[in-house]
């Protein structure tokens, strides 16, 4: 990534609030962009975003992506050159209790920003971020490729396959050299972990709050296998791709999983007793949850060799660095201190890292 290619760049980021948008505001500012955010409110109590206070640095427009108008007036207000799309129902458990608002905002919502961006001359770039889970799983034991089928057993990640469908035809109707010059790819990212997650029903939230209420930390799948990395990995790899789309345009136009390498795929159990020796192991107990439990596949890898190898992009933390730091982030919260610093601070750890 270049040093100086975000400054200045104007860029309309959906779903700053969440957990993931939340680290890319604070990066994208960081890199001198001048962000406009879009998104409903905070989706928990507490949140990075409340914490981190990334809207200190950029403008911030509440509102859902669910409506066409609203979607429309901010994408005219912000005049992007560059459009991240991260807004979405992100949770597998929440898509059964809710399937049909579950497909409204991931497959209509993506819908309603790529219209308003057909009317916006001044875009360059549009990146829209889907899942790992977009793939048709068949339990295999190697890494899923960008050219695998997609599919979904539940309704999360069946959305996050229609969301790939519709930027393709979009793609291949309205954004592509013969018809603008705006260019759009799609970035499919591993498990993320991190500081700042509070969601439900996820496994380090799920940690923090058993330890948090001094209970036992209950696993409903402990074999299950996911292709964890920390958010700063895939983040890198959603702003590498963009400054190749808005620099080379056609050659990057397609979809590319940011997944970590294949030994650092690990069981849930595995990662939940490396997260506890962090605290303190001794007087917290890992229990089996063997109450029934919507499906979740057993087995999900990611193949990344593709953005190695074109990108020049590569996991920069190892697991046991991002458990280390989104230990320490949540101990720092726990102990009252500053978490917009301690966010900056494992920013531009990772970005000494990345960039030497």
């Amino acid at each position: 990534m270049s040093a100086n290619f975000w400054r200045g760049k104007r860029v309309l980021l959906t779903g700053h609030t969440g957990f993931k948008g939340g680290w890319l505001s604070l990066m994208l500012s960081r890199l001198g962009a001048e962000v406009t955010g879009f998104a409903l409110p905070p989706p928990t109590d507490p949140s990075l975003f409340a914490l981190a206070r990334p809207d200190w640095e950029m403008r911030s427009i509440i509102a859902d992506l669910r409506d066409a108008d609203a979607t429309d007036r901010a994408m005219r207000e912000a005049r992007p050159e560059i459009v991240l799309h991260l807004a979405a129902q992100s949770l597998v458990r929440q898509s059964y209790a809710d399937p049909a608002q579950t497909y409204a905002v991931n497959v209509m919502g993506l819908v309603n920003l790529l219209e308003a961006a057909r009317r916006d001359a001044s875009i360059r770039a549009i990146l829209i971020v889907t899942s790992d889970k977009c793939y048709e799983n068949q339990n295999w034991p190697w890494g899923y490729r960008e050219n695998d089928p997609l599919g979904g057993h539940d309704p999360y990640s069946s959305s996050k396959a229609c969301a790939e469908l519709v930027a393709a035809a979009y793609r291949a109707s309205f954004f592509n050299a013969q018809a603008s010059q705006t260019f759009l790819a799609t970035a499919r990212a591993g498990n993320v972990i991190g500081g700042g997650d509070w969601a439900k029903d996820r496994l380090i939230p799920d940690i923090l709050r058993a330890i948090t209420a001094g209970e036992p930390v209950r696993l409903r799948k402990p074999e299950a296998i996911r292709p964890w990395q920390h958010v700063l990995d895939p983040l890198n790899g959603y702003l590498l791709l963009a400054e190749k789309l808005y620099r080379e345009g056609g050659d990057h136009t397609a979809a590319w999983n940011f997944g970590p390498a294949d030994e650092e795929t690990k069981p849930v159990k595995w990662l939940a007793e490396r997260l506890l020796q962090h605290w303190k192991p001794q007087e917290i107990r890992l229990e089996i949850d063997a109450r029934a439990h919507p499906h979740e596949a057993h087995h999900l890898k990611l193949d990344a060799s593709r953005a190695r190898a074109q990108l020049g992009w590569r996991p920069c933390w190892k697991l046991e660095t991002a458990l280390a730091q989104t230990a320490a982030w949540y101990r720092a919260w726990q102990k009252g201190e500053n978490m917009r610093d301690v966010t900056l601070r494992q920013i531009a750890a990772f970005a000494e890292d990345a960039h030497p």
